[in-house]
């Protein structure tokens, strides 16, 4: 939309009749008037508010008065109501004046009296005494101004809304030691509004969430017992024993406090907000065996009857030794999970269980869902988080459907160790697996689909297995990184009997850089396909390699096999002379189908495989030049070990194989 100075909520034209704001009804038992509904604007609006209307370039040290400077334009001075609240109690009051220089509203209590308190013991008294000790003025960012739909106080409303987010949200008591070139509103004001805002929108991980309000809380102790022993040190050039005791110790809380103050700004930071993140879901430490030695079972129950329990007794709880294993109860899988030791297994019985959180799984456990996928189904709440974070040595998860919307990360990420994934069902939103440099995934006998990039990635390093899988609508199928680079091994990858159809992309994509052998080999060689180049491939994205996909692919499929095109033609031939004979012109089809199919696979083979023998020749070559001229090839090789067979591809946009070249 065009949101003109004139057309916007906040500053429009005095003349229009009637309010432009909502109204909402306060909650509690005493039956106040409804306030000004003022708490949903926009990030636009309260960024526009800010930046052109109240701090402009301002400094730290001007922000409170170009706030009292903003508040005398716009703030009517008296004759409206307000709820006055704090902590402890509520109370109606009416505004009898303004103090703009300390930001401050002078009251008097309205009539009849109404007040609502946690014990209910602040009379009509007891508030006139408290209101002489303030000398009748109240903060304004305390007041919720009452609902007029005259149109007469929404410039009152919100302004006083934009000094309570202001000081609640964005101020923090250090900003005025810290004057330097840049504006306020730049430096300080608009990473954090925008990280607000993010936040409401679940665009930044929980847990990066919790750290952030943590160290914010440990960041306004210190500060303030920082600010205490400065004041407390005495003016005079005095060498006394406890004022350098002080001094000392003031120093110490403010390396503390600058410290926190970085962590902070890291987390403000937009752009460096995820690699902060990332780095705390990429280094989980393990809790290893329980002190005990005692392997426990946690069973997840949706809903607890008898014969479900005779059940998992008779199927999953019957100890195989004479000795029975420990069991115990939880209300969410979350809960489950973090409560496992090295060797625990978790059970989560038919249900559908909504998550908010990260499953971050460390140790070597087993999830198992009792019943078909389709039955116990796992849905994560929020757009911030991943979703399962695997570090663990041998975790396994089976029979379960697990289900992502509104998502920023990937469905399930391999960081190191192995995960094996097993009858289970994804439904993704951005990617979906990612097996990360020296992790291993093994998937049999799942269902993959819905990611708005790669089914799955294999990063260089790693080691996968794909047995007797489905993986569809996806943007790509499965994208294998870039492993040429000489600080990477080539990875190993295992497909047999997958289903790889109905993908944007391709079924299968490898990303690796243009040699120049290969460019000459192209001028060269028409007829074997098109090479596309981009001369420069953005970085700064790890999305970037899918988005691309669509003006950079190697199509390998251009030329048909010559095996297949006889068949075909032979094919065309019966129909022509023998139209009635069904039967045998489905079973050439078939046929030209299966042969297409091994040639897709063989394909795939030999490509990723003498991609892998380049990589080898590089290391030799390179191990030449250091003087090691009599390597052991078997100690030298780093070929890839690749096994394709049995996979169908089947309805994919661009075809079944695709090379992605920069």
């Amino acid at each position: 939309s065009d949101w003109s100075a004139d057309s916007w909520s906040d500053y429009g034209s005095r003349d229009k009749p009637g309010t432009t704001l909502g109204r909402t009804v306060p909650d509690g038992n005493v039956l106040f008037p409804d306030i000004f509904h003022t708490d949903h604007l926009l990030f636009y609006e309260r960024f526009r508010a800010y930046q052109d209307y109240i701090l402009a370039d301002c400094k730290a040290s001007e922000v409170k008065q170009f706030i009292a400077e903003y508040l005398v334009k716009v703030l009517e001075p008296s004759g409206w109501q307000a709820i006055w609240r704090t902590d402890v109690f509520e109370v109606l009051v009416g505004v009898v004046g303004v103090n703009f220089s300390t930001l401050k509203a002078v009251v008097q209590l309205s009539e009849p009296f109404l007040c609502e308190s946690q014990d209910g013991s602040f009379t009509l008294e007891c508030m006139q005494e408290l209101l002489e000790l303030k000398e009748h003025q109240i903060l304004l960012q305390e007041m919720w101004v009452v609902y007029d739909d005259s149109g007469e106080f929404d410039q009152t409303a919100l302004a006083i809304e934009h000094v309570r987010f202001f000081y609640r949200c964005i101020w923090r008591t250090w900003d005025e030691e810290e004057e330097d070139e840049f504006d306020y509103f730049v430096r300080c004001v608009e990473p954090r509004l925008r990280l607000h805002y993010d936040v409401l929108e679940h665009r930044v991980p929980s847990g990066l969430v919790v750290d952030y309000q943590n160290l914010l809380s440990q960041c306004e102790e210190l500060s303030e017992k920082f600010l205490n022993v400065r004041n407390s040190i005495s003016s005079n050039d005095s060498d006394s024993e406890a004022e350098n005791v002080s001094m000392v110790e003031g120093l110490k809380l403010y390396d503390k406090v600058e410290h926190l103050k970085q962590k902070l700004k890291l987390i403000e930071n937009p752009l460096l907000r995820y690699v902060f993140g990332y780095q705390k879901y990429g280094s989980l430490q393990a809790k290893g065996l329980r002190p005990t030695g005692a392997k426990v079972i946690h069973v997840v129950p949706w809903t607890m009857t008898a014969s479900l329990l005779h059940l998992l007794a008779r199927d999953k709880l019957c100890p195989e030794s004479c000795e029975g294993p420990e069991i115990q109860f939880h209300r969410d899988p979350l809960a489950a999970v973090n409560a496992c030791y090295e060797g625990d297994r978790v059970i989560i019985c038919p249900g559908h269980y909504v998550i908010d959180g990260v499953f971050c799984i460390a140790d070597s456990v087993e999830l198992e869902g009792y019943g078909l996928p389709d039955d116990v189904v796992i849905e994560k709440q929020g757009k911030g988080d991943n979703f399962f974070d695997c570090t663990g040595a041998n975790i396994k998860i089976s029979n379960l459907k697990l289900v992502q919307h509104d998502a920023v990360e990937g469905i399930l990420n391999v960081h190191h160790g192995k995960t094996t994934l097993e009858n289970c069902v994804l439904q993704c939103e951005t990617t979906g697996i990612t097996v990360r440099t020296s992790a291993e995934l093994l998937m049999k006998n799942s269902d993959l689909y819905g990611a708005k990039g790669a089914g799955v990635e294999i990063y260089p390093g790693s080691a996968c297995t794909l047995l007797h899988n489905g993986i569809h609508h996806c943007k790509e199928g499965i994208l294998v990184k870039n492993f040429l680079d000489e600080d990477y091994e080539a990875p190993k990858i295992t497909m047999v009997n997958n289903m790889i159809h109905n993908n944007e992309g391709y079924g299968v994509v490898l990303v690796r850089p243009v040699m120049a052998s290969e460019m000459k080999d192209a001028s060269a060689q028409g007829t074997k396909g098109i090479f596309l180049f981009l001369e420069e491939t953005p970085k700064t994205s790890k999305y970037s390699i899918p988005r691309f996909l669509d003006c950079i692919i190697h199509n390998l499929w251009n030329m048909q096999p010559t095996q297949a095109g006889d068949e075909t033609a032979c094919a065309e031939g019966s129909r022509q002379e023998q139209p009635g004979c069904v039967t045998d012109e489905l079973e050439l089809c078939k046929r030209a189908d299966t042969s297409e199919q091994t040639e897709n696979n063989s394909e795939i083979a030999n490509v990723l495989g003498a991609t892998s023998a380049k990589k080898s020749q590089m290391h030799k070559k390179r191990l030449s030049e250091l003087g090691f001229a009599e390597a052991d090839d078997n100690l030298m090789s780093q070929e890839m070990f690749v096994s394709v067979e049995g996979n169908q591809f089947k309805w994919n946009g661009k075809g079944s194989f695709g090379i992605f070249l920069f």
